[in-house]
């Protein structure tokens, strides 16, 4: 059988011997020894049994009558089927030196010389048992190490919460070889648990106990923790770690059956979560309190402009990565719609506090009474000033909502989508971007006629890493093309078939108006 790390079972061993009655003395001294036995009388009549058997230990007699004891201990020392199987050569015949000597030599553990006294052989068979269960400890404790090295990898590379308690409860199961929970809280204070191969993650609360900070290992009742079934009569080892006082513990409990002495690979797993949860709690707080500071620059109430109707849409990127600089700005200046999109290079807090400058003074210039052109020159003056080292693209129009005239201006800022009589097609305003010495930007100006659509966005939503630009440009026209009575129900069609499900790689925003028929 196959001994655990902890195991309790009595060790079972093979006694191979042609003579029924040697056999019998054998089989008696180690039964009443505490171990279980089976027999065999010829060397391919054991082999062939230790294939399904599950035996700790052979006791072998040199001289059989099919092949010598020699040749069975060394095929079953080369042989995978076998494992690592301890033998204890016995011999009446072969007992001088050279006979000896080639028994160990083959693979034999130990070699006795008959008469053998009842004691001295239970001794050696305990001896050579306690030699291969400290050998088979330390080769599962190597192994387990290297997989532990692998979970922690993995666990580190989780992009959020939930991935990361999934590949802890996947790599934990892997190393255990048995059920395992891992629970840890979100930085929202949701109680969540993962487990099973693959893992399953979903909200649950460990029952109440008190951990202080640093790690430590319990043991509890499988009724404690019934999100899996345990093996039967089995205990569970709770590993519990907590590296801030203010700061929930992480779990990982595993069948205590399975676990080496002084939980050595446990509790380190249970501290790489706990880091690894520490680190994604922290970034997740931070992420949340620069999207919120992010949303709060960010025009909360659009303006009410009678015959125009108004939509916008910004959806910040996926949780792992920094927010950007994207904008709006809609506001009613001199009875005409002020309509700005903008977008400042890089993804950082620092991003989003240009973008909220340069929002606030487009704002300003335009309060002054200048055109969309001057704005730009007057924005871009004022970065190459105050924000020497900062680039941004930026559309600016203003909109008279009685005759449809428009004047635009764009720097660098990519081209406005318009829908008119069925049909989109694009705008081609050209400019430099904003931070750079460059020529003045020149207007555009044109007229959207009643139910005409007009569409500004930022690059997130038609741009992806691995298609070229034009890509998105097109499948923006395409969808575009058709314009749902609804500008909201619009904008949100836009978001779902070109942004896509799951998280985008950069910040959206979109704005659309509509000139009422």
């Amino acid at each position: 059988m196959s001994v655990g790390v902890q195991s309790k079972v009595p060790a079972t061993v093979m006694v191979v011997d042609d003579s029924a009655t040697k056999r019998y003395l054998l089989v008696s001294w180690l039964t009443r020894a505490g171990f279980a036995v089976l027999e065999a009388e010829t060397g391919g009549e054991a082999l062939d049994k230790l294939v399904d058997a599950e035996a700790d230990l052979v006791v072998l007699d040199v001289k059989l009558p099919d092949m010598s004891g020699f040749e069975v201990c060394e095929r079953i020392k080369t042989d995978q089927r076998y494992g690592v199987l301890p033998v204890i050569h016995v011999s009446a015949h072969a007992v001088d030196v050279n006979d000896r000597t080639q028994g160990l030599n083959r693979g034999a553990d130990a070699y006795l010389v008959e008469p053998i006294e009842p004691d001295e052989l239970i001794a050696t068979a305990q001896a050579v048992l306690r030699y291969y269960r400290a050998r088979r400890r330390a080769e599962q404790l190597a192994e387990r190490m290297v997989r532990l090295a692998e979970t922690t990898l993995a666990i580190n590379s989780a992009r959020t919460l939930t991935d990361l308690l999934a590949a802890a409860a996947e790599g934990a199961q892997d190393i255990f070889g048995g059920p395992v929970v891992v629970v840890a809280e979100t930085s929202e204070g949701e109680s969540l648990a993962a487990a099973g191969q693959p893992a399953r993650v979903r909200p649950w609360t460990v029952p109440e106990h008190g951990v202080a900070v640093g790690s430590l290992v319990r043991t509890d009742e499988p009724a404690d923790w019934d999100m899996v079934d345990w093996p039967a009569g089995d205990t569970v080892a709770v590993a519990a770690a907590r590296l801030r006082a203010d700061r929930p513990p992480v779990y990982v409990a595993a069948p205590a059956s399975t676990q080496n002495p002084g939980f050595p690979v446990l509790r380190q797993l249970s501290q790489a979560v706990a880091a690894a949860v520490e680190a994604q709690r922290s970034f997740d707080e931070e992420h949340r309190i620069a999207v919120t500071l992010q949303r709060s620059l960010l025009q909360s109430e659009l303006p009410k402009v009678p015959g125009v109707e108004l939509a916008v849409r910004y959806e910040p990127a996926g949780a792992q990565t920094e927010v950007g600089g994207d904008f709006y700005e809609l506001t009613v200046l001199g009875g005409e719609l002020l309509v700005a999109i903008g977008d400042v290079a890089g993804h950082s807090l620092h991003a989003a506090t240009v973008m909220a400058e340069l929002r606030h003074a487009v704002r300003a210039y335009a309060v002054e009474g200048h055109p969309p052109g001057e704005v730009l020159e007057l924005v871009n003056r004022f970065m190459r000033t105050v924000l020497p080292d900062d680039s941004a693209t930026l559309c600016l129009l203003t909109l008279d909502p009685v005759t449809g005239r428009i004047r635009m201006a764009s720097a660098g800022h990519l081209p406005p989508l318009v829908h008119t009589d069925g049909e989109a097609r694009f705008l081609s305003p050209r400019g430099a971007l904003l931070g750079i010495a460059a020529p003045r930007r020149a207007e555009l100006e044109f007229t959207l006629p009643p139910g005409g659509t007009l569409v500004l966005y930022t690059d997130g939503l038609i741009e992806r890493r691995d298609t070229d630009i034009d890509v998105g440009l097109r499948a923006l026209s395409a969808i575009a093309g058709e314009v749902e009575p609804d500008l909201d129900a619009f904008c949100s069609r836009l978001l779902t078939l070109l942004a896509g499900p799951g998280e985008q790689a950069d910040d959206i925003a979109v704005v659309a108006l509509r000139r009422n028929a």
